[in-house]
């Protein structure tokens, strides 16, 4: 297979073939060049084998993978796409091909190999459809359903919705479509960015890839085939958020064992090739299920090996029940939890949408390609150069009763099972726009939690105050600072009776702009006051019985730790009617006090407030810098209040398309286009993305450099 590799300034690959599998190939060998590193620990991650190479502090992920099948499902999935569609499966087969033609070169560029002591593998031709399920099996947040428990538990349900909000594992965006009739060129734009935690290298790759049916530029996920999320073709543009969707399902499993010869059917729960994966150590033994009929069922048992880089290899037990696989506890454990993910039941990741995309030319082609949409599932905004838009859902949400949307349900009990899937809404483009971040809308039947509406309105604020918009515009809005949660507090400020010190920092407060801008002073005396209130709420004795968290795996720890969710659900704690007896004031005043005990008048909010990306090994650390913004900014970079100042989630990438002229269409990531440490294109956008900058679009072939023909 043949193509042509060409670079534009910012070292950006943009390939050309004579067919899509050609293409496909070039794609996977460009970014096995460029990504090796980050390729092999995203197949790893979701084969459950990190912890060989990455050591002990990857054996919860690897256990969690294991646990879940995550491997067993993608290798079904491409399997079922294959039967089913043909030529995408020969078309991800060519880009895993490149992919395996990539690796060594990319290895050796990247150091980390080296340093991990980890050999290059071979990729598998479901190994995309398995990234792909390891970047997003936790999308949806299933974990807050245990954390819902424990809420009822401890302080009843009505105290849910004191915490429904968007919590410290969930993954945003935000998402912005302006029609002509709001433009300076009378054609749309669509903008936004999306919100995960900023990895390095990054989760998105900005691409171009042409050949005779289709030339599209976008952001595509490392390690998967064509761009999904965010691309133009010349003709049509779209871009995805997070619909906040609820689409997998906690079981509480009855098990026993019982001799292999007396076991009932395993049913669907899986092949009798899982049997023997790893070998038994519980030979003649065999794990039964007690399902909604009263009869108890054969489920799928067997252990793997995970090996762990500088110590002893540890054991995993996998089982599976007509349900899902078991995610929490086991044979003999005191409580056993499984999970039903669609992927897992249908054997369809989606991944029949990505061709059907590539070749889209008006909203109506990516509204059908939309239709074999999977998961996650996703708000879509697009827009064509003959005026028309597209505001829908897309993804598979399965229908049940609404004990499975928010709790974990007894397994043993009728009336939890899933009847069907839901039609996917549209929602309305509105004065010509359609906003949306995360807040409640076209996907609200669909969701239980959802992020607070104050950046989708400040967006749209912001977009209402300009006449005519365009592309270079659209900056203004992605870094925007305000505030609009702030208020919960600071309304609480006036009535407290305060000392000196402590009446000083109230003034300072009730005269902030509420932007939690870098160098602002009094953004950092909000962030410390705030950090304090939270400690305090979380202590107090009404709160603090949610401190200890259930015996679950470590993966799923983030959900369950008190502070991020007293962090996260700030602005409902001290806004709602009663909170069980706290005095809310008092603690505002004693956290306002304890400011004023400990003065840092000089300190800005960038002094703390600091990127803190993942990376999968840790080396010589960058010194990382100051930045704007917060978790309800529209400028969504994302801390902890109350633990920490550091900013892990912010923006992945942000993106400007117009539909007038693609030329004229902009975009940035948060470090460069090259994965490999020092290189020239490493973190070169790094601080255009600090300032808010992005960068052109490049779409003349003439001003590229051919770098080499994939061959």
């Amino acid at each position: 297979m043949t193509a042509d590799i060409y670079r534009d300034t910012w070292g950006i690959p943009h390939l050309r073939a004579g067919s899509a599998r050609e293409l496909a190939h070039a794609q996977g060998r460009v970014t096995a060049r460029d990504r090796a590193w980050q390729l092999e620990v995203e197949r790893h991650r979701s084969q459950g084998t990190s912890a060989a190479f990455l050591g002990a502090e990857s054996v919860g992920w690897d256990r969690f993978a294991r646990r879940a099948r995550l491997d067993d499902t993608a290798r079904r999935c491409f399997e079922a796409l294959r039967e089913r569609d043909p030529e995408t499966a020969a078309w991800v087969v060519a880009y895993v091909d490149g992919v395996n033609a990539g690796l060594a070169e990319g290895a050796s560029r990247a150091p980390e190999f080296a340093a991990s002591g980890l050999t290059p593998g071979r990729w598998e031709p479901w190994s995309p459809m398995g990234v792909w399920l390891g970047t997003h099996i936790l999308f949806a947040g299933f974990p807050a359903k245990l954390w819902r428990e424990e809420v009822v538990r401890r302080l009843g349900p009505d105290a849910v919705g004191l915490f429904a909000m968007d919590g410290p594992g969930t993954a945003g965006s935000n998402g912005w479509l302006v029609s002509g009739e709001r433009t300076a060129t009378g054609q749309a734009l669509i903008a936004g960015d999306p919100h995960r935690f900023i990895e390095d290298p990054g989760v998105y790759q900005q691409i171009r890839l042409s050949c005779p049916e289709f030339d599209v530029v976008g952001l595509a996920v490392p390690g998967v085939p064509g761009i999904a999320h965010f691309a133009h073709t010349g003709t049509v543009a779209w871009a995805i958020t997070n619909a906040m969707a609820d689409y997998q399902d906690l079981y509480r499993e009855r098990l026993r064992l019982v001799d292999a010869g007396d076991a009932g059917d395993a049913g669907d729960a899986g092949d009798a090739e899982d049997a023997g994966d790893a070998g038994d150590t519980r030979e003649g033994v065999a794990v039964e299920a007690l399902g909604p009929d009263g009869v108890w069922r054969a489920a799928v048992r067997h252990v793997e090996r995970v090996e762990v880089a500088g110590g002893e290899p540890v054991e995993v037990e996998v089982i599976e029940t007509e349900r899902g696989p078991v995610v929490i506890g086991g044979v003999g454990a005191e409580e056993s939890i499984s999970l039903r993910y669609p992927p897992r039941v249908t054997r369809d990741l989606g991944f029949g949408a990505l061709l059907p995309l590539l070749r889209a030319r008006r909203v109506a082609d990516v509204d059908r390609a939309f239709e074999a949409w999977a998961e996650p599932v996703n708000v879509v905004q697009a827009a064509d150069t003959e005026g028309g838009v597209l505001y829908r859902v897309a993804g598979r949400v399965p229908v049940r009763a609404m004990a499975g949307r928010t709790r974990v349900v007894p397994a043993w009990e009728a009336g939890h099972e899933w009847t069907g899937w839901h039609e996917m809404p549209y929602g309305p483009v509105v004065d010509g726009l359609a906003v949306m971040a995360n807040q409640r809308g076209p996907a609200a039947p669909l969701g239980v939690e959802f992020a607070p509406p104050h950046r989708a309105a400040r967006i749209r604020q912001l977009l209402d105050a300009g006449a005519k918009w365009s592309a270079r515009d659209m900056p203004v809005i992605h870094m925007d600072t305000h505030l609009a949660s702030a208020a919960a507090l600071l309304d609480r400020l006036p009535a407290l009776e305060l000392s000196e010190a402590a009446t000083g920092i109230r003034d300072q407060l009730l005269r902030w702009n509420r932007h939690m801008d870098a160098d602002s002073t009094a953004a950092a005396m909000y962030a410390q006051v705030r950090g304090a209130v939270v400690r305090r709420l979380a202590a107090h004795p009404a709160l603090a019985v949610l401190a200890e968290p259930p015996a679950v795996p470590d993966v799923f720890l983030p959900w369950l730790a008190i502070a991020p969710r007293v962090a996260f659900a700030l602005e409902n704690l001290l806004t709602a009617q009663e909170l069980y007896g706290v005095d809310r004031d008092d603690v505002v005043r004693a956290a306002v006090e304890e400011a004023a005990a400990r003065p840092v008048s000089s300190r800005t909010w960038g002094d703390t407030h600091r990127l803190a990306p993942w990376r999968a090994l840790t080396g010589d650390p960058y010194d990382e810098p100051a930045l704007s913004g917060d978790n309800d900014c529209v400028l969504s970079t994302s801390s902890v209040p109350g633990l920490t100042d550091l900013s892990a989630r912010g923006s992945a990438a942000r993106y400007v398309w117009d539909l007038a002229d693609r030329a004229n269409s902009l975009w940035v990531v948060p470090f460069g286009a090259d994965g490999v440490p020092g290189a020239a294109h490493n973190r070169d956008q790094l601080p255009l993305w600090l300032k808010g900058d992005l960068v052109p679009v490049t779409t003349d072939w003439n001003t590229l450099t051919k770098e080499s023909d994939d061959d």
